[in-house]
């Protein structure tokens, strides 16, 4: 009896000790996967309701916990690297944050995000990199589109993912295409939705959908969009009312006035673009900074993320948490955002300095919070139609993937009042 006392109370002592503990797990490059780490923390806020601290700047922006032997075994299964540390050593690392000559901040993840992800139901014949990182990372999601939309869906949800999508209505200009499977399905799709709320033309049905997502961000919701959903939607939000569709999309010709009535106040990130409305093209606008225009290839195309002041900008310092500050370039149907373009008030967050360009962009509409990132597919420089999808467990330190992640992450995050 006194040996089964003496056991107990030897477990209730080490217990007790793991749980006076704290986690730290590293994103520097120390972490054999940053990838799955972060879904670490989503599981950690929305399956336990643990409180996390996300260490901007600290070790490539780790994050901080209360330990446990549940969260440990969590960490070893996912191959997740991390350290258990005394609470003394915890409030060391908080300590240094804390100083004001160190550039870092310490944010409280409170609640998992509720994440939607626009996309078709039909089949699409490209990978999409946000699904592939959330579910590589096992950060749930829901798949909507243009019903839910219109249903009035999206206040159900915190943030919300836009990827290869065209709001111009066009069906990503993909004209020399229209005899795939794939092309027609999409098609069928968007005519059926069309008609089933009483559109007759697929850019006025694409319109409206802008219109509430535009209406979600302004009402406090988050929105990350990559590739062309990035220009073709502020391009609808532009063009509200106004025919900038040829003939082949729609049926009849676009308005040859149409610039000229395009409503610039109306977009989120762009301003003073042209219009590209040749349907053969696969461009939108001017927005793009194309291939032939970059003057750059695979192998010297990278951009640099910008630095900022943890304390004093603590959203664009979580969006831009990094194990390197130098990323690889990657391709898509809108690579690259014109400088000249951008309104005066939107952040960018990375660019390519060398050629004048932006690739990751912030800002704010409303109550809600905006980010557009260039290119379709970090890991993979020039993704085809009807190529195989990234393998992300080939890529579990992708520093590209990361910064869509950092995304997912920043509607957990308590905000603090912008000063810059």
């Amino acid at each position: 009896m006194r040996k089964l006392t003496l056991f107990v109370l030897l477990t209730f002592s080490l217990s007790s000790n793991l749980f006076a503990n704290r986690i730290l797990i590293p994103m520097d490059e120390t972490q054999r996967n940053h990838l799955k780490a972060y879904g670490i923390a989503f599981w950690l806020l929305k399956t336990h309701g643990t409180e996390v601290e996300w260490l901007l700047n600290y070790k490539g922006g780790s994050f901080l916990f209360t330990a446990s032997q549940t969260f440990i075994n969590e960490c070893v299964i996912r191959g997740v690297s991390y350290e258990v540390i005394s609470e003394a050593e915890s409030q060391s690392i908080l300590n240094v944050i804390a100083s004001n000559d160190a550039n870092m901040d310490a944010v409280k993840l409170n609640k998992a995000p509720k994440i939607a992800v626009y996309s078709p139901k039909t089949t699409q014949p490209w990978d999409d990199a946000v699904t592939l990182v959330l579910t590589y990372a096992e950060i749930p999601y829901d798949k909507i589109f243009d019903e839910e939309v219109l249903e009035n869906k999206l206040p159900e949800y915190d943030w919300l993912h836009l990827h290869h999508e065209d709001f111009t209505g066009q069906f990503g200009k993909f004209l020399r295409m229209r005899g795939q499977a794939w092309y027609q399905e999409q098609k069928l799709e968007a005519e059926t939705i069309a008609k089933k709320f009483g559109y007759t033309k697929i850019p006025d049905l694409k319109s409206s959908v802008s219109r509430k997502i535009r209406d979600f961000v302004f009402g406090g919701g988050y929105m990350f969009a990559m590739c062309n959903a990035t220009d073709t939607f502020d391009i609808a939000l532009a063009a509200d009312g106004v025919d900038i569709v040829e003939a082949p999309y729609d049926g009849d010709g676009a308005d040859r006035n149409a610039e000229s009535k395009l409503k610039y106040e109306n977009c989120f990130a762009f301003k003073d673009f042209r219009l590209i409305t040749n349907p053969y093209e696969m461009e939108f606008s001017s927005i793009d900074n194309q291939q032939e225009e970059r003057g750059v290839t695979e192998s010297n195309d990278y951009f640099s993320l910008f630095q900022f002041s943890a304390k004093w900008d603590p959203i664009p310092t979580m969006l831009t948490q990094n194990h390197a500050n130098l990323i690889k370039g990657f391709m898509g149907q809108t690579t690259a955002f014109k400088k000249q373009y951008i309104k005066p008030d939107v952040i960018t967050l990375a660019e390519n300095r060398s050629i004048g360009e932006a690739r990751y962009i912030h800002g704010t509409a409303g109550k809600g919070f905006w980010t557009f990132y260039g290119g379709h597919d970090p890991e993979d420089y020039q993704h085809y139609v009807g190529e195989e999808p990234t393998d992300l467990n080939l890529h579990p330190n992708s520093a590209g993937y990361r910064l869509i992640l950092n995304n997912v992450l920043f509607p957990a995050a308590k905000k603090k009042k912008l000063k810059t």
